[in-house]
């Protein structure tokens, strides 16, 4: 009878640490379930964010953040294959469709910036504080050299959707010309060209001292620019460390790192890269 007692015992205590998630405290993670796979936009990497939030995250946590940055678009196609754990991307439209398709959950607004077109301070199809799609028709009657990103990341999504707002479509055109790469490669190449882009705020400030390039169109409410997070699915793909990236959404929208995400940027740029949005449940 004693020995049927311990077993039983032994069995509640093994269902209450899986169902409470106790094995998932720092030191009792398995190897194997510490990597927590990142897929996210190139510009939270570029800027630098993800070198201040990362190791706090590791260090309060356990888990080792492997970051996958590439373009916003194929972040999400990671999530829908289960290749990544969680998600940070900035393309709204995009986004919701994996949510509506049960493949990311947990799907929280984390922060915020702006797109800025830039441009040699020169600015030969004169579009300084012109509305942006004003300014993309200058660049387009002017035929102004225009670097596109053309690699299907949140930021080359805003910038289709902007040219389709103004009626007009560049594709094809000589001057308009696509880099295939994360946009700290892109406004290099449109400084070496003396041509425009468009880029968030908060890589452009983080490399203006590198390229010559300047803010010639900004504010517009189309502008904005805005960052969530998601967890991919557990149900859907089980290989998928779901303790990791609900962690690594918590640690985002916790007011401690929306403090930190408001700060990222003042004292080196003396404005912040980024506005945290996060609302606690």
């Amino acid at each position: 009878m004693v020995d049927i007692m311990r077993f039983m015992a032994k069995v509640f205590f093994f269902v209450f640490v899986v169902t409470w998630g106790i094995d998932t405290a720092p030191g009792n993670l398995h190897a194997a379930d510490r990597e927590v796979i990142l897929a996210t936009t190139t510009s939270t990497v570029d800027s630098g964010l993800l070198d201040v939030l990362i190791p706090v995250f590791e260090k309060q946590t356990g888990f080792r953040v492997k970051t996958i940055a590439v373009g916003t678009g194929q972040a999400l196609i990671m999530g829908e294959r289960g290749e990544a754990d969680v998600l940070l991307v900035h393309a709204p439209e995009a986004e919701r469709k994996l949510v509506d398709q049960g493949i990311g959950i947990h799907y929280r607004l984390v922060m915020h910036n702006d797109f800025v077109l830039v441009g040699p301070a020169s600015d030969p199809a004169g579009i300084s504080k012109r509305q942006i799609s004003a300014a993309l028709k200058a660049i387009f009657e002017k035929q102004a050299v225009f670097i596109s990103r053309g690699d299907d990341s949140g930021t080359h999504k805003k910038e289709i959707s902007l040219w389709k707002e103004a009626k007009l479509d560049p594709r094809g055109k000589p001057w308009y010309h696509e880099s295939g790469q994360g946009m700290g490669a892109t406004l290099q190449m449109a400084s070496q060209k003396s041509g425009y882009t468009l880029t968030d705020r908060a890589t452009y400030l983080a490399l203006k001292n590198s390229v010559e390039l300047v803010p010639l169109c900004s504010g517009d409410i189309p502008l904005h620019n805005i960052y969530h997070v998601m967890q991919v699915n557990p149900e859907r793909f089980t290989k998928a460390n779901a303790a990791g990236a609900k962690a690594f959404i918590d640690f985002l929208t916790a007011p401690e790192t929306q403090t930190i995400i408001g700060d990222y940027g003042r004292s080196k740029y003396g404005e912040p890269l980024f506005f945290p949005d996060a609302i606690r449940p």
